[in-house]
């Protein structure tokens, strides 16, 4: 029963790995194939965070060119129409009191001022007239009250342009500068980064298909050991217990194979999904690694003002010194050009000009927002971005000598697992004849094999560790361009060794 469960199961393996083979050569068949070069000119393009980080950084600059004219004038047009109405009233009491008193006054000296011949007739009209001045003077209201109403069509054109600010526009054109610098150095910190993941991806995969490669040299291995296991114990060299403990590490082989597949499958997607390649992506450049040592960490370490995080924390100061500008302004005076044209003089209030011009100065005696802590505040800010941009270079130059010494760590474990490798290799063709000659246990056998397929999975994972190491220290030190050159001159390279 125990024999027919193995066999079931040997043949479930079998439809496994014939079911994932036969769709890993239908991808292939699909995928494209790519050198590393290849998709790193692929990348820029496939990247939607890259192309944000475009746009942000285009937005920025549109943004400072925006602020380039603040110094021009604003010229606005307005059209309005206005419905009014306007009621005078006057007081004609005193007026006419006086009109009267003259007239009067003028009558009764009127007379005398004829010959005497006239005087009479004269004297006699006046008296009627003066008579008539109650009644003439009566007609007359105590309060004249005048009311119009009227619609009024108003185009009017205004302009006004700063002429002395306070630094303040200075002030706001230093800060969108320096909100540019942000973003380009965010863009670059983008694309270093947009590299790093690109290495991950596609050498990623080779470390999948070389584990892929490593199990099914290692499940052959162990199908040959399976097969002379059971010869001899057919020629009664060796008992049924040592063939079965070959059975048992040949299956546990089997299921490493499996596993190594799957991951090699996922690994393809990812990279795949990353150069947005949906029939799947083919990694032709092999793992590598270069015998010879890094140049000296102080090399790196050199252009630390060039990496973007240096970039960006300097120009984060630069925002909180054009904050100090702004905050400065607010103590100095303004002053400001304006003018007001109206285009319907004709159709126009009778208290409204046709034209107005001048200057106006304003300084700002006492306000309700305190100036003093406002500009403490903004020296406080530029200190501690002074203080962040310190420590940033010190936060980078740390990271460089970490990284350098994870690839000089990983060169040195790549090379000497050269020599463990090719022990490995002798050791297990050294135990498959002590075991085929019935010298040797099976756990010999079995130990030898388990050695070599160890040492070969570490050699793959510290070629991997060196790739991707050298990556981010290339990238930290914003060098992550000159990958490509580590990569031509490479002399160690895994998929070319048998």
């Amino acid at each position: 029963m125990t024999g027919r469960l193995a066999s079931q199961a040997v043949a479930l393996a079998a439809i496994i790995c014939t079911g994932t083979a036969n769709a890993q050569s239908r991808s292939e068949q699909s995928a494209q194939s790519l050198s590393f070069d290849a998709a790193l000119a692929r990348i820029d393009d496939a990247s939607p965070g890259l192309s944000g980080e475009d746009h942000a950084v285009r937005a920025s600059e549109l943004m400072a060119d925006a602020t380039r004219s603040l110094h021009r004038p604003v010229i606005s047009a307005s059209a309005s129409v206005i419905e009014y109405q306007k009621t005078l009233s006057v007081d004609l009491t005193g007026p006419k009191d006086n009109a009267a008193n003259a007239a009067t006054d003028f009558l009764s000296q009127l007379p005398g001022q004829f010959p005497v011949g006239f005087q009479q007739i004269v004297g006699q009209v006046t008296q009627r007239v003066g008579a008539a001045l109650p009644t003439i003077f009566g007609a007359i209201p105590d309060t004249l009250r005048y009311q119009t109403r009227n619609t009024v069509f108003r185009p009017t054109i205004t302009a006004a342009m700063p002429l002395y600010t306070g630094g303040a526009i200075p002030a706001i054109q230093a800060g969108a500068d320096a909100a540019v610098d942000v973003a380009r150095a965010k863009q670059a910190g983008g694309h270093d980064v947009s590299r790093v993941g690109l290495v991950r991806s596609y050498f990623g995969q080779q470390v999948a298909a070389q584990l892929t490669r490593s199990t099914r040299e290692t499940l052959e291995g162990f199908d040959r050991h399976l097969s002379d296991a059971k010869k001899l114990e057919q020629n009664g060299v060796i008992p049924h217990a040592r063939v079965l403990q070959v059975q048992v590490a040949r299956d546990a082989a089997e299921r490493a194979h499996v596993r190594a597949q799957l991951e090699e499958a996922t690994a393809a997607d990812a990279l795949a999904r990353l150069l947005d390649q949906p029939g799947g992506v083919n990694a032709l450049t092999p793992l590598f690694v270069n015998s010879t040592p890094l140049p000296p960490v102080s090399v790196f370490i050199d252009g630390i003002d060039a990496t973007p995080r240096a970039r960006g924390a300097d120009a984060a100061r630069d925002i909180a010194r054009a904050g100090v500008g702004l905050a400065k302004s607010r103590y100095r005076p303004q002053a400001f050009a304006f003018g007001s044209y109206n285009a319907n003089r004709d159709n126009a209030l009778p208290t409204e000009p046709d034209w107005v011009a001048g200057v106006s100065l304003r300084y700002t005696l006492l306000s309700n927002f305190d100036r003093k802590k406002s500009l403490d505040a903004a020296r406080e800010q530029e200190r501690a971005a002074a203080d962040a941009a310190a420590q940033a270079r010190r936060d980078v130059a740390s990271e460089i000598v970490r990284a350098w010494n994870l690839v000089e760590t990983a060169r040195r474990s790549f090379l000497l697992l050269d020599s463990n490798l090719a022990a490995a290799r002798e050791n297990l063709r050294v135990q498959r004849i002590s075991f085929f000659e019935g010298e040797a246990p099976s756990s010999s056998l079995v130990d030898a094999e388990a050695t070599l397929a160890s040492t070969q999975t570490q050699r793959i994972a510290a070629a991997y560790e060196y790739d991707l190491a050298l990556a981010g220290l290339l990238a930290t030190s914003h060098r992550v361009d000159d990958f490509t050159t580590y990569l031509a001159r490479a002399d160690r390279r895994l998929g070319d060794e048998k």
